[in-house]
């Protein structure tokens, strides 16, 4: 006859509490995530009407295949053992059980056992046991942070509106930390931009209006006789997106080609070019597009890398400053790194020998640049560029790319060469030009003299025989 489930569970219930039977309850105490280096506690619970056997605790390593012992306690021997240090302070055989673990590494991140072991009450001829579990986490703060301009060193266009992109670099962080960009100290609001793996970020007036734009960044490509026209952004199903209604009549006033667009297209802020210095005007409220996603070290912790690109403003962007900043469990306050956008100018020069002689190896180099209160150096990293004036360089080509420009060995021919080094990055460009000076070389003039003296010596010896020659034939005549 089979008995009602209901009933089934009754019974069990029923001889499990008998006080024949006996009873073990086994619970761990929560854990917080636990900082690198720090000291933790695993705690077990349990209460039991039985007499205590034996406690063991496991770390579960090898991805969950494997176990390592790492506590032990034997009420029959009155014994334990542990691999931990200071074993005694660590557990508390009445109620709960203690393993002390200091100074945590990325190591001792996982799973930990509590194994009970219980008699019976009244009996040593039954053994109960039950186990508890429980799972530690050690996080990692940022090891470093850093700020890099994506395509740098890069040149300066006066024609062309370019996208400018920051990219921000944080690692040996566990978990993955949380990454945003500021700019004069106020946090960017911005778009998300395709292929992130996290996006994050707050919209502006501008974003409200248009939540469902993609990645589409302004370019202007533009002589000093061409105005470019309005661009619009374009939402993932195609469909052109409404932009800012201050700039409609702008675009009508285009010609007919942008009053041809839908009702809802409205006008961005013009590329203008003027005739007498080539330059853009754009709106002082870029809209700027974050990028963000991170993988996994060698060492188990979080590469984490932030993109934050817009259109590039060198009237309104020079001399801003940008900051990445990192939040974190494991930190106390945001882990920032930050730069000041600023076009270089004034580049000082140095030419080494300060005398140059013929036969020289000289060296112009650039020391450094005139800054402004706010920079301590020219950043994106400019692109320098050697060029002599009227002509080729001492190898024969039209340029040199680097800090520094090498003339190996210089002839006379060069002394009054004007030398002119552009130093340029995506915010602006500046020309400095320096005159190589040579001086004769009183070794080189002494070993030509040397060489003149040697060359009319064995002129006169060539001619001796051939005087005698001559006096011989007019003895004989006579």
């Amino acid at each position: 006859m089979k008995r009602p489930l209901a009933l089934c569970c009754f019974l069990l219930l029923s001889h499990t509490l008998s006080p024949t039977k006996g009873y073990l309850i086994v619970s761990m105490d929560p854990l917080p995530p636990v900082v690198i280096g720090d000291t933790i506690t695993l705690k077990c619970n349990f209460q039991t009407d039985g007499s205590l056997r034996e406690i063991a605790w496991f770390q579960v390593i090898e991805g969950g295949n494997a176990k390592q012992k790492i506590f032990t306690y034997d009420s029959v021997y009155n014994t334990s053992f542990s691999n931990m240090e200071d074993a005694n302070k660590r557990e508390e055989l009445v109620y709960h059980s203690t393993v002390r673990l200091p100074e945590v590494q990325l190591e001792d991140d996982g799973l930990y056992e509590c194994h009970v072991g219980i008699y019976s009450k009244g009996s040593r001829d039954q053994l109960i046991e039950a186990s508890g579990s429980i799972m530690l986490s050690v996080i990692v703060p940022p090891s470093s942070i850093s700020v890099a301009a994506a395509n740098s060193p890069a040149p300066f266009s006066r024609y062309e509106a370019k996208n400018f992109t920051l990219v921000c670099i944080v690692t040996g962080a566990k978990p993955a930390p949380s990454v945003y960009f500021k700019r004069d100290g106020e946090l960017i609001d911005v778009f998300p931009a395709a292929g992130s793996s996290s996006l994050v970020g707050h919209r502006s007036k501008a974003s409200k209006r248009n939540r469902n734009v993609k990645q589409v960044l302004v370019r202007g490509d533009v002589d000093d006789t061409k105005i470019q026209k309005s661009l619009s952004l374009q939402n993932q199903a195609g469909k052109v997106t409404q932009l800012r209604e201050n700039e409609t009549d702008s675009v009508e006033r285009g010609g007919g080609d942008a009053s041809r667009s839908e009702p809802t297209t409205e006008g961005i802020p013009e590329t203008v070019v003027s005739r007498e210095f080539p330059r853009w005007v754009q709106s002082s409220d870029p809209l700027y597009y974050f990028q963000h996603w991170q993988q996994v070290a060698g060492d188990g912790t979080m590469e984490a890398r932030a993109m934050l690109t817009w259109s590039l403003n060198p009237q309104l962007d020079n001399e801003a400053l940008f900051s990445c900043e990192v939040n974190h469990p494991a930190l106390s306050m945001p882990m920032q790194a930050e730069v000041t956008l600023t076009a270089p100018r004034g580049p000082k020069l140095s030419t080494s020998p300060s005398k140059a002689k013929v036969g020289d190896t000289v060296r112009i180099s650039v020391l450094g640049f005139q800054l402004g209160p706010s920079a301590t150096k020219v950043f994106p990293e400019p692109l320098l560029t050697w060029t002599r004036v009227g002509g080729n360089l001492l190898d024969g080509s039209e340029k040199h790319d680097g800090r520094e420009l090498v003339l190996e060995r210089v002839p006379a021919e060069l002394n009054g060469s004007m030398f002119r080094c552009t130093a340029q990055n995506p915010l602006g460009s500046t020309d400095t030009h320096t005159r190589l000076i040579v001086f004769e070389n009183p070794r080189l003039k002494k070993g030509r003299e040397h060489f003149i003296a040697l060359n009319a010596a064995a002129s006169g010896v060539c001619l001796i025989p051939n005087l005698l020659v001559l006096l011989s034939l007019t003895c004989e005549l006579t």
